[in-house]
């Protein structure tokens, strides 16, 4: 193995055009930690954010983007145990997937099934343990509960639309065309919205004869604030993962008592370890079942070669995708 090996970085802020490809040593390992010999990335919207310069990485990460990866593993630290080289792994990260190597504590590793390929997989760590800790974790979705969803057509919306179902969950998605609207009734969802055409709060409203939804999962932000509240049914969570539609917004304190209900902001890059490792723990319990038995779909809908990572960001700043964008290394 060489001591080198490429990565892209980005130089500076701003669009596609700022990713550059540079030579960095190959990580060395400290102890607990894997190293591994990334076969494909996940291209998510937080490394996206990061592009912009909105979403710095966690204080000690490094400067190479990535939050997921699959592999194999081509080295062990000390104090690893259960783990052996050459082993086909998606590893969950802080930063560092864009590159042909990572190092990742062994903890945050998930053991491939053989039916899955090393492209599938690569789409498998951060959208999978995003959603099992927001869905089940932060926002306690039960069977018969409803589940409203935004961004339902996004990596993400396409994992948690099939985990609620699989938990028996009743889905209410939000996307921006019939088309993508479709793409999540063939995964699950029960109804659509287009909120670009319609108000999603009455929507919702009228489909649930008034209840209002158990569970909201939001990846916009202040934008939507007044309305999501007024989507709650009582005793009602309201999950922030995203600011798309900004940060800042009014609250009316009074629906939210008169609800009883509850606003959890959270994020998964900069947990600790120790936190990252019972999501994953979770994570590997709810999800490699379903993808044995051929039950879950992991949506990657396009994928290009590590050439063209600057093309696969463009393609996702479109907004055309639907799923998961992946890039083989």
């Amino acid at each position: 193995m060489n001591d080198v090996m490429k990565a892209y970085i980005y130089n500076g802020s701003g669009g596609p055009e700022i990713l550059e490809l540079v030579d960095r040593p190959v990580p060395s390992l400290a102890s607990g930690e894997v190293l591994i010999k990334v076969e494909a990335f996940g291209l998510n919207r937080a490394d996206v954010q990061q592009r912009k310069g909105v979403y710095p990485p966690p204080p000690g990460a490094s400067d190479i983007p990535g939050l997921e990866v699959s592999g194999r593993i081509v080295e062990i630290g000390d104090g690893v145990s259960g783990w052996k080289t050459g082993a086909r792994v998606a590893a969950l990260l802080a930063a560092g997937g864009y590159a042909q190597y990572v190092n990742v504590p062994a903890e945050l590793l998930i053991e491939v099934p053989q039916s899955v390929s090393d492209i599938d997989a690569a789409a498998l760590p951060e959208v999978a343990a995003t959603v099992v800790s927001n869905l089940f974790v932060e926002g306690e979705l039960a069977q018969g509960q409803t589940l409203l969803l935004h961004g339902g057509a996004g990596g993400i919306g396409s994992m948690a639309i099939q985990l609620a179902k699989a938990a028996g969950a009743r889905v209410i998605v939000t996307a921006s065309s019939a088309q993508k609207l479709e793409y999540c009734c063939a995964l699950g969802a029960e109804e659509g919205i287009n909120y670009r055409e319609e108000d999603f709060a009455e929507r919702v409203k009228e489909i649930t004869q008034g209840q209002g939804a158990d569970l909201i999962l939001d990846v916009v932000g202040a934008k939507y604030l007044a309305q999501n509240l007024k989507s709650l049914a009582v005793g009602g969570r309201l999950v922030v993962i995203g600011l798309q539609g900004g940060a800042k917004a009014e609250a009316n304190l009074g629906l939210l008592l008169a609800k009883r209900a509850q606003i959890i902001g959270t994020t998964l890059r900069a947990r600790p370890v120790h936190e990252k490792e019972e999501i994953i723990r979770q994570t590997i319990t709810r999800v490699i079942p379903l993808l044995e038995k051929g039950q879950l779909a992991l949506n990657v809908t396009k994928t290009f070669d590590y050439s063209e990572v600057s093309s696969a960001h463009e393609y996702f700043d479109s907004g055309k995708h639907t799923g998961k964008i992946v890039i083989k290394v």
